[in-house]
C-alpha cells in the first residue's frame, strides 16, 4: 500500500515537470475558467484546442491550487492514464469521430466510484486500499464510451458520511480534509465534498458525486455549483460503494445547468443494466403505482432561458427556520432564501406558498432504518467484488474490525457508531421486528412503506396545486470546518426527495457572508426534464454563480475581523465617556444558548 502510495505521489511530481504552466500572474491556468462543455467542443472542433491541452491545463490547476499553498484538497488521486486518454480523444475527433458530447472532456469521480485502471476506489478509507477494482463501473464505463477523460477521484466524507453520527463532512482517513473554494475555512458539505469542491474551483468541466440523502445538492449548495441528483435507478450504482440500494443515486455538479444536463444523458442508463435492477424498474415512491417511462437521450435539450415563465412553483419553508431551536437561522441567511422565491415570480413563475395553503409533506420516517439494513447487506455484496484489499470477500464486521485495529489513522476525530448499529440488525429477515425508532415501524418492509407514502406525499401537492415543481432552499450556507465539534448543519431539504427516491436539481441562488447559498427544485420520478428547464430559467435570470466566483480567500468573512489598533484608536473614542468607562477591545459576551442539536449528515 506505501509503494502504490509512493508512485501517486511520484506521478504528481513528474506532471509538474511537463505540463505547461498557464496564462496568469501566479502561473495557474485560468484560460478556460467556468468554460462550458459546449463551448470547450466548439474550440476542440475548430482545431484551437486538443483535449491533451486541456486535461494539462486542469492537472497543472490542480497541483497549483489543490495540493499546492491554497489546499482545496479535493482530489484524492490523479489518473496516470488520463493524458493518454485525451491523446486518444483527439486522435479520434481527427479521424471524424466524436463519440458523444463530453468526448475529450475531463470528468473527476467521487472516490466511491470503481473504475477498472489504475486508481484506488477506497470510500476514502484504508480498508478499501490496495488493489483497484477489478472492472469499471456502470457510469464510469458510460463515461469512457461517451470519449470523455477520466481525470482523477474526488475526496469525500468517508463512507459517504455513513460511519459515525459524528462524521465531518469533507473529511476521510485516506484523503484528509477537503475545503471549499469560496473560504478554505469553510467546510464543503458532504458527502460528495471533493466532487462539488473541484467543480466550483475549475479542477476538471464536471465532477460525479454519489447521494443517498443530500450528498450531491448540500456540496452544490456550499460550493456555489449545480448539482443534478438525479432519480434512483436512472443512473446505475453499480461499481459504487453503497448505502443503500433504496436510495443511493449517481449524479453530478456542474457550473452550469446546461454542463450538468449534457453529463447526466451520458451517465445514465436508459435500458436495463444487469448489474443494478433498479435501472430496470422504479424508485420507491412509484413501487406499485407507475412503470418506468422513456428516458430521453439528451437532457440538453429541455434547457430554456424562459424557463420560468407560466410554470407553477410551489413554495415549502418547513424547516428553513432552523432545527434547533436555540440555533436559528440567521437573518441574512432567511433574506437571501426570501430574495430567491422572489427571483421565482420576476422571471414569470406563480408561485404558491404550499405551507399557508395548509399542506403538509409526509416525512420518510422510515429512512434511518432502511438505510441502517441496506447498508449492512449491501456492503458485504459490494466486498464480495474487490480482492487484494482488506476487506475483500469480508462483512461489515470486518470493516469495524479494521477500523479497531487502525484506530489512529481511521478514526482520529469520531467513531464508528453508525456502522456498529448497522452490525446489531438482524437482516435476514425483512418481516422481522426492529426498534421502531430506527424504523419508524415494525420492519424493515414496514419502513418501505412509510418512505413510499413520502413520494405518494410529494406527488400529491403536484397534483393538487397542478405544480410543475417544489422549491425550497437546499441547505444552509457553508461552516467553519471545526474537526474537534464536527459540523454545524442549521437546514437541509433533500428528505423531501430521499425516502421515495425522487430528483433534485440544485441551482445557486445567492450569497450570504461570501459563501454561496442555493434553491433545490424538486419533482417526482423521473421528472428530470422538467426540472433541468425550470433550473435553467432561474439560471438565466438570477446568473448568481457568474457573478460570483471563487476567491480561494483563506477566510471568509474576510471583512471587520481586525481589531483595532493599539496605537492609533479611533479619534472619537479617545475622549469619549463611553470609551473611559469600557475598552472598546473587551471581549464580546456570548449568549448561553450557543449549542447545536447534533444529527446524521448529509449521504
Amino acid at each position: 500500500m506505501r509503494l502504490q502510495a509512493l508512485c501517486t505521489i511520484v506521478f504528481a511530481i513528474l506532471l509538474l515537470s511537463f505540463v505547461a504552466f498557464g496564462d496568469d500572474d501566479n502561473h495557474v491556468p485560468a484560460r478556460h475558467n467556468e468554460a462550458t462543455v459546449a463551448q470547450l467542443q466548439a474550440e476542440m472542433a475548430s482545431g484551437r484546442l486538443t483535449s491533451e491541452e486541456l486535461t494539462s491545463e486542469y492537472i497543472t490547476r490542480i497541483l497549483s491550487l489543490d495540493r499546492g499553498v491554497v489546499g482545496v484538497n479535493a482530489v484524492i488521486q490523479l489518473n496516470p492514464d488520463a493524458l493518454d486518454m485525451a491523446r486518444t480523444a483527439d486522435e479520434l475527433r481527427r479521424h471524424g469521430h466524436v463519440l458523444g458530447p463530453l468526448h475529450g472532456i475531463p470528468v473527476l469521480l467521487k472516490d466511491n466510484i470503481d473504475t477498472g485502471d489504475k486508481m484506488q476506489t477506497t470510500a476514502g478509507s484504508f480498508v478499501l486500499f490496495g488493489v483497484p477494482a477489478l472492472r469499471d463501473s456502470t457510469v464510469a464505463a458510460n463515461l469512457r464510451a461517451g470519449g470523455a477523460v477520466i481525470l482523477g477521484k474526488t475526496n469525500l466524507s468517508e463512507w459517504a458520511n455513513f460511519r459515525s453520527f459524528e462524521s465531518i463532512s469533507g473529511w476521510s482517513g485516506r484523503g484528509g480534509q477537503t475545503n471549499n473554494p469560496y473560504g478554505i475555512d469553510r467546510n464543503p458539505c458532504g458527502s460528495s465534498s471533493g466532487s462539488g469542491a473541484a467543480a466550483s474551483a475549475n479542477f476538471a468541466t464536471v465532477s460525479l458525486g454519489t447521494e443517498t440523502d443530500g450528498s450531491v445538492v448540500c456540496p452544490a449548495n456550499a460550493n456555489g455549483v449545480v448539482g443534478i441528483k438525479p432519480t434512483v435507478g436512472l443512473t446505475s450504482r453499480a461499481g459504487v460503494v453503497p448505502i443503500s440500494h433504496t436510495q443511493d443515486t449517481v449524479g453530478v455538479h456542474g457550473r452550469t445547468v446546461a454542463d450538468a444536463a449534457a453529463t447526466l444523458g451520458v451517465i445514465q442508463s436508459r435500458t436495463f443494466d444487469g448489474r443494478d435492477p433498479a435501472t430496470g424498474g422504479v424508485p420507491l415512491g412509484w413501487r406499485g403505482r407507475f412503470s418506468r417511462p422513456n428516458i430521453p437521450k439528451d437532457y440538453t435539450q429541455f434547457l430554456d432561458p424562459n424557463g420560468l415563465r407560466g410554470a407553477r412553483i410551489g413554495v415549502t419553508r418547513v424547516g428553513l427556520n432552523g432545527f434547533d431551536p436555540f440555533v436559528p437561522t440567521p437573518a441574512p441567511v432567511s433574506a437571501a432564501i426570501e430574495a430567491a422565491f422572489k427571483a421565482l415570480s420576476a422571471a414569470g413563475a406563480t408561485v404558491i406558498d404550499l405551507d399557508a395553503a395548509g399542506f403538509t409533506f409526509a416525512p420518510a420516517s422510515g429512512e434511518f432504518g432502511i438505510l441502517l439494513y441496506d447498508f449492512k447487506n449491501d456492503v458485504q455484496a459490494y466486498f464480495a467484488s474487490r480482492v487484494g484489499v482488506p476487506v475483500a470477500g469480508g462483512t461489515l464486521a470486518d470493516a469495524i474490525a479494521f477500523n479497531n485495529a487502525h484506530a489512529d489513522v481511521e478514526m482520529p476525530f469520531f467513531n464508528q457508531d453508525i456502522f456498529d448499529l448497522a452490525e446489531s440488525l438482524n437482516t435476514t429477515d425483512p418481516n422481522a421486528p426492529q426498534n421502531p425508532g430506527l424504523f419508524g415501524g415494525t420492519s424493515y418492509n414496514a419502513a418501505l412503506d412509510l418512505d413510499q407514502a413520502a413520494g405518494v406525499s410529494m406527488d400529491n401537492a403536484l397534483k393538487q396545486f397542478n405544480l410543475d415543481a417544489v422549491v425550497s432552499a437546499t441547505d444552509n450556507p457553508a461552516w467553519a470546518t471545526d474537526l474537534i465539534f464536527g459540523d454545524h448543519f442549521i437546514f437541509g431539504t433533500s428528505g423531501l426527495a430521499a425516502g421515495p427516491g425522487y430528483p433534485i436539481v440544485q441551482v445557486p441562488a445567492g450569497m450570504v457572508f461570501g459563501v454561496p447559498l442555493g434553491i433545490s427544485f424538486f419533482g417526482t420520478a423521473f421528472s428530470e426534464p422538467t426540472l433541468i428547464k425550470l433550473a435553467s430559467g432561474f439560471e438565466a435570470a438570477t446568473q448568481v454563480r457568474a457573478h460570483n466566483l471563487p476567491t480561494f480567500a483563506r477566510t471568509v468573512p474576510f471583512d471587520h475581523i481586525t481589531g483595532p489598533s493599539l496605537l492609533h484608536p479611533p479619534r472619537d473614542l479617545k475622549s469619549s465617556p463611553a470609551s473611559q468607562r469600557q475598552s472598546p477591545l473587551a471581549a464580546p459576551t456570548h449568549s448561553d444558548h450557543e449549542q447545536e442539536r447534533r444529527r446524521p449528515h448529509h449521504m
